[in-house]
């Protein structure tokens, strides 16, 4: 069942659109990462916001534990506040998603309207938030697009590098992907794509389909600008999907909680049907 593969990073991403955390170890809930997408900010009519309407949500840094949330940017400043897991309930939209969230109250709320430049809220998931997610394994996430974890390897970022210096490009580095488990060790780029049931520590995973990529993959994730056209450039040329866009990365639910690590070996129980498991 050892796929050649283990964990190279893990990162998670508490306000959704917002700066990324990295960690040594994380807990696996079946939304995802402890943390993940726990948050969204979301307008006057409830849909969430985020990189594609305010690229500046890219350079706010972000900071949690279960009861207090940190956030800071150059425009407004440093705050922290006690996290509300109830109370006061909003509309919250993302995507085909249509729920309510916990508005975590108005000094924070003045505090992203600053940033962003328009009245926004900004709300967590409650406590009994259900949501299904889509695709061949199905599970549930939090505020994420669609789907609890996203997976890719190293050896897709490779391909797509080279790739890109062909075409006298400039690399990105694997943060423009917002991915939560980064894998090492596979030798064939996007080997993830064929994975279908694996394990991790003690955290299970499906597959759900693969990820097809937006804008948002070239803002830079420090600054929040937006240098050029890559990755997309490159990745229409070798990566289109069947039901339109590009793809970079594959998305899982969680079908088992429990925790892992940097450095976990990764053992996948089933491969896509054809695959062959001799040179991953």
């Amino acid at each position: 069942m050892t796929s050649g593969a283990t964990v190279r990073a893990l990162r998670y991403y508490p306000i959704k659109a917002c700066g990324g955390v990295t960690a040594e170890r994380a807990h696996v809930t079946e939304a995802g990462l402890e943390h993940d997408r726990t948050f969204t900010v979301v307008n006057a009519d409830g849909v969430c916001l985020t990189q594609r309407e305010h690229r500046t949500m890219a350079a706010i840094r972000v900071a949690v534990t279960n009861e207090h949330l940190t956030v800071r940017h150059p425009a407004a400043g440093t705050l922290t506040l006690a996290v509300r897991r109830d109370g006061t309930r909003i509309p919250v939209t993302v995507f085909k998603h249509i729920g309510h969230g916990i508005d975590q109250g108005d000094e924070v709320a003045e505090w992203f309207a600053t940033v962003l430049g328009e009245p926004c809220r900004l709300a967590r998931v409650p406590q009994d938030h259900r949501r299904q997610t889509s695709g061949l394994h199905r599970g549930t996430a939090g505020f994420a697009d669609g789907h609890a974890v996203t997976v890719a390897s190293l050896a897709s970022l490779d391909e797509l590098t080279a790739r890109i210096l062909e075409r006298g490009g400039e690399p990105v580095p694997m943060d423009r992907f917002r991915v939560n488990i980064v894998l090492d060790g596979w030798r064939r780029p996007h080997t993830e794509d064929d994975v279908r049931t694996m394990s991790i520590g003690t955290a299970r995973f499906g597959y759900a389909k693969r990820d097809i990529r937006c804008q948002v993959t070239t803002i830079d994730q420090d600054s929040g600008e937006k240098p050029g056209p890559e990755p997309l450039r490159t990745l229409a040329t070798y990566r289109r999907d069947a039901d339109g866009g590009v793809a970079f990365a594959m998305k899982a639910a969680v079908t088992q909680p429990g925790d892992i690590a940097v450095g976990d070996v990764v053992d996948v129980h089933e491969w896509e049907l054809g695959h062959s498991a001799s040179a991953p």
